[in-house]
């Protein structure tokens, strides 16, 4: 079983297929007396292509019941907005234990929404998403005194608070987004999900109590 979520909302259907692309920065070069050389250099930033479609009624295999104009009122916000969101694709298995995933924080890149008679009432997006890497100058403070100095991103505290040591779960919340608010990374949610004993991280109820 597959679950995908865009932002903490989980898509109503499960894709057929999700096509993920790892760019390559890597160049060649022709040397004097090697010829044709590969220089070899860290990957792109990966892009998904996911086709998304929006039921007009319940269907047995949908996994929740959001309406076609609140999916597409949500894409429209995470463009318009210049959004940077988590898109996590969870793969367990029919008793609910986790395989792998993928979780990576990217930007909606572009989308088409398809009206289709052979698709009866029902609405398809294929959408398009990059990864998105942090970025930013950097600025050294140096304490009066002292000849060396930390490196810090700027505008960014160095001390930062301290997070929660339990959260309850509220109507709404994801694994991801409760870690991002409360520790400051999303990417914890499997520490999380392993230190509550919570085989599935998809799965979380209001009212459960995660403990950090």
């Amino acid at each position: 079983m597959y679950h995908v979520y865009l932002d903490g909302m989980e898509l109503p259907v499960t894709p057929s297929k999700i096509t993920a692309k790892i760019k390559n920065q890597n160049e060649t070069v022709n040397l004097i007396n090697e010829g044709e050389v590969n220089i070899l250099k860290q990957p792109g930033l990966t892009s998904f292509s996911v086709p998304i479609l929006l039921p007009a009624t319940p269907y047995t295999f949908s996994n929740n019941s959001i309406d076609i104009a609140t999916m597409l009122a949500h894409l429209e916000s995470l463009k318009v907005e210049k959004a940077v969101f988590p898109f996590i694709v969870s793969r367990v298995t029919p008793g609910g234990q986790l395989l792998h995933d993928t979780s990576l924080n990217v930007s909606l890149e572009d989308y088409n929404i398809v009206d289709d008679a052979k698709e009866g009432m029902d609405t398809t997006v294929t959408a398009n998403f990059l990864q998105y890497r942090d970025w930013g100058a950097k600025t050294v403070k140096i304490k009066q005194g002292s000849t060396t100095g930390s490196l810090v991103s700027a505008g960014v505290s160095a001390g930062g608070k301290q997070p929660a040591k339990s959260y309850t779960v509220r109507e709404g919340d994801t694994l991801y987004n409760i870690c991002q608010t409360q520790l400051g990374n999303g990417e914890k949610y499997l520490e999380v999900a392993k230190k509550n004993g919570i085989s599935n991280p998809s799965i979380i109820s209001a009212g459960q109590v995660i403990v950090f």
